[in-house]
C-alpha cells in the first residue's frame, strides 16, 4: 500500500509499521490497517490493536500539521506455541495443552518430549500422541488450543489370590475324561476305573497368592504392588490339614472325594456288587458306588454321588451329588409319554453312557456318551451328547427343557420324531427377579429423590443445637439409602447382563446333522427344522432364532 510499509525489526521478533504521510494516498483506518496485514507475509504476527489505533491517530496528527517524517510504530511480535501440562492426583496421566503461537516457532516431537521432562513427565509418554499434536498445531490457526492425554502410567496390579488345587479328581471328571492308551485312541475300559482315596491322601494344595506386579506413576516413581490374600482353607467332611504343611489337605477318612464351589470333602461309600432283590434298596448317607447293575423296580437313595459301574434298568436313583452309568440305562415309557420307569434324580449332574426311556432332573449339566432316546431331561445346565471335546452322539425323540446349549452329533432323527428343546423356564425365572428388582429399584429411587430434597431444604436451614442429633441421623439414614441405591443399581445391571448372557448361550448344535421334528423353543419364539439340514448351530438373537450353517 502507498505510503504504508511493514517490516520485521533487526532482532526478527517484532513487527513495525511505517506510515509516510505525504505518500498516502488513500483513506485509512484501523480496519484497512488490519486488512492490509491480513494479505501480507506477517498475518500470522500477534498484532498490538491499541498501537494500530494510536498510529492512525499519530498520522492524522501528522496530516494535519504537514509533518513529512516517517511515522514508524511497533504493531505486533512473534509468540511461540505455548506448551501447559496437567497431572491427575493419582499420577497415572498427564495431559498437554497447546496454545499455538502467532508466527513463533512451532513445536516439535523431540522438544515437546524435552518440555514434558523439565515437567517431571518421565514415564508413559505416548510418541504418537505428541506426533498427532504437533501435527494438528502445524495445520491450525493461531491461537488454537489442543489438549491431549499424553502420559500414562501403569497402576499397580494386586496380586491373586491363593488358589485351591484338587490333587483328585472328581469321580463324574474321571469318567469324562478316560486314559489314552497310546496316542491315538481311547481306552474306553478305563471308565469303569474308580478310585476311591485312602485316609491319608492328599486331597487339596492351597496355593501361595501371588506377589502382583508393581506399576509406576508418569513422574517415574514406582508404586508397590499388594500381594494376594490368603484364602481360608477349611477342611470339608472326611478331611484334615495336614500337621506338616498348613497348606495341604489329607483325607481323614477312606471313602469318594469330592471337589464342589472351592470346597473338598470325603464322603464315606458304600460299595456293593450289584443292587437287586437280593441286595435289597440302598438308602445311605454318604456316595454309593456299584460295582454292577441295578436291576428293575430298585432303589438307591445317597447323600453324595452315586456310580454305577454297570447297566440301570427301570430303576430309581436319587443322589445329592452327581449321579455318574457307565454303561447305560433303560427304562419303559407309558403312551402319552408322562410316566418312565426309569427316574435319575440329581442335585448335582447325570451322566450315562447310552439311554432310553429315562426321566432325568437334575441341577446341573447331563452328559451322555453315545445316545439318548425317549427320554425326559430337565435340568439347569447343558445337554452333550458324545465326547465332551467334539461331541457326536445321538438324541431324538426326546423332551428336554434346559438353561444352557444342547449339542450333539445328531440331533433327530431320519423318521422325523420329535425332538423338543425349551429354554423358556430358566429365562422366565430370570425375569421374575429382574422385573422384581427393577420394581424395587424404581420405589427406592423415587423415595431417594424426594429425601434428597427435604434433606436439602433441612440443611439449608439454621438448626437448634437440641435438634441436630436428629439431623444427623436424618443425613445417616439417608446416606444409607443412598448407599442401597447403589448397590440395588449394580445388582440390576448384573441381572440384565446375566439376561443378555442367558440368551447368548442358549443354542442348538448338531455336528453332523439337524433332521426334521426338531423344535427349539423360547416362549412364544419357536424353530422348527422343516427339512434335513447339514451340520448347522441355531442360536438366540435379536429375539429370533436364527440358523447358521456350521462350516
Amino acid at each position: 500500500m502507498l505510503g504504508i510499509t511493514l517490516k520485521v525489526d533487526e532482532t526478527d521478533q517484532y513487527l513495525d509499521l511505517d506510515i509516510s504521510p505525504d505518500l498516502v494516498q488513500e483513506k485509512i483506518d484501523a480496519g484497512v490497517i488490519h486488512e492490509f496485514i491480513q494479505k501480507s507475509e506477517f498475518k500470522h504476527f500477534f498484532i498490538f490493536d491499541e498501537n494500530i489505533i494510536g498510529a492512525i491517530n499519530s498520522y492524522k496528527s501528522a496530516k494535519k500539521n504537514n509533518i513529512s517524517e516517517v511515522l514508524e510504530n511497533r504493531i505486533g511480535e512473534r509468540r511461540d506455541t505455548q506448551i501447559k501440562y496437567k497431572i491427575v492426583e493419582d499420577q497415572l496421566s498427564a495431559y498437554l495443552t497447546l496454545i499455538t503461537g502467532y508466527a513463533g516457532k512451532l513445536p516439535t516431537v523431540k522438544s515437546l518430549k524435552e518440555e514434558l521432562n523439565t515437567f517431571g513427565i518421565k514415564r508413559g509418554v505416548s510418541s504418537k500422541g505428541l506426533t498427532s499434536l504437533v501435527k494438528r498445531c502445524t495445520q491450525a490457526l493461531p491461537g488454537e488450543v489442543f489438549e491431549e492425554l499424553i502420559a500414562k502410567g501403569l497402576p499397580a496390579k494386586v496380586g491373586k489370590s491363593s488358589q485351591l488345587k484338587p490333587l483328585v479328581l472328581n469321580a463324574l471328571d474321571r469318567i469324562l475324561k478316560p486314559q489314552t492308551v497310546g496316542s491315538a485312541r481311547v481306552d474306553m475300559r478305563n471308565l469303569g476305573s474308580i478310585i476311591c482315596v485312602q485316609k491319608g491322601t492328599e486331597l487339596l494344595r492351597r496355593m501361595p497368592p501371588t506377589k502382583g506386579r508393581n506399576g509406576y506413576t508418569v513422574s517415574g516413581d514406582i508404586i508397590d504392588a499388594k500381594s494376594g490374600e490368603w484364602v481360608k482353607f477349611r477342611p470339608g467332611e472326611g478331611t484334615v490339614i495336614s500337621d506338616g504343611d498348613e497348606n495341604l489337605l489329607l483325607a481323614d477318612i477312606s471313602g469318594m472325594p469330592k471337589f464342589k464351589d472351592q470346597k473338598m470333602w470325603v464322603d464315606d461309600i458304600f460299595i456293593c456288587k450289584g443292587v437287586n432283590v437280593g441286595s435289597g434298596n440302598v438308602e445311605y448317607d454318604g456316595s454309593v458306588l456299584v460295582n454292577g447293575d441295578v436291576t428293575e423296580k430298585m432303589e438307591i437313595y445317597a447323600t453324595g454321588d452315586v456310580t454305577v459301574n454297570g447297566f440301570v434298568e427301570s430303576a430309581t436313583i436319587h443322589a445329592g451329588g452327581d449321579i455318574i452309568i457307565t454303561e447305560g440305562a433303560m427304562g419303559k415309557v407309558n403312551d402319552s409319554a408322562t410316566e418312565y420307569s426309569t427316574s435319575l434324580t440329581s442335585k448335582g449332574s447325570v451322566h450315562v453312557q447310552h439311554g432310553q426311556g429315562l426321566d432325568i432332573n437334575c441341577n446341573g449339566n447331563v452328559t451322555v456318551g453315545r445316545q439318548l432316546a425317549y427320554s425326559r431331561i430337565n435340568c439347569r445346565g447343558k445337554v452333550t451328547v458324545g465326547a465332551l471335546d467334539k461331541p457326536n452322539g445321538n438324541i431324538f425323540a426326546c423332551t428336554i427343557k434346559c438353561q444352557d446349549a444342547v449339542t450333539a452329533g445328531t440331533l433327530g432323527a431320519v423318521s422325523g420324531s420329535n425332538l423338543s428343546i425349551d429354554f423358556s423356564e430358566g429365562f422366565n425365572t430370570l425375569l421374575e427377579r429382574k422385573d422384581t428388582l427393577d420394581e424395587l429399584l424404581k420405589k427406592i429411587k423415587q423415595n431417594n429423590t424426594r429425601h434428597f430434597e427435604r434433606m436439602n431444604i433441612i440443611n439449608s436451614k439454621f438448626i437448634p443445637h437440641d435438634m441436630q442429633g436428629r439431623v444427623d441421623n436424618a443425613n445417616q439414614l439417608f446416606e444409607n439409602e443412598t448407599q442401597l441405591l447403589q448397590w440395588l443399581e449394580s445388582k440390576a445391571k448384573e441381572m440384565n447382563d446375566t439376561k443378555e448372557k442367558y440368551q447368548t448361550d442358549i443354542q442348538l448344535i448338531g455336528n453332523k446333522r439337524v433332521y426334521p421334528g426338531v423344535v427349539v423353543k423360547l416362549n412364544n419364539r419357536t424353530w422348527r427344522a422343516e427339512r434335513e439340514y447339514d451340520r448347522a448351530k441355531i442360536c438366540f438373537k435379536d429375539h429370533q432364532w436364527h440358523f447358521e450353517p456350521l462350516t
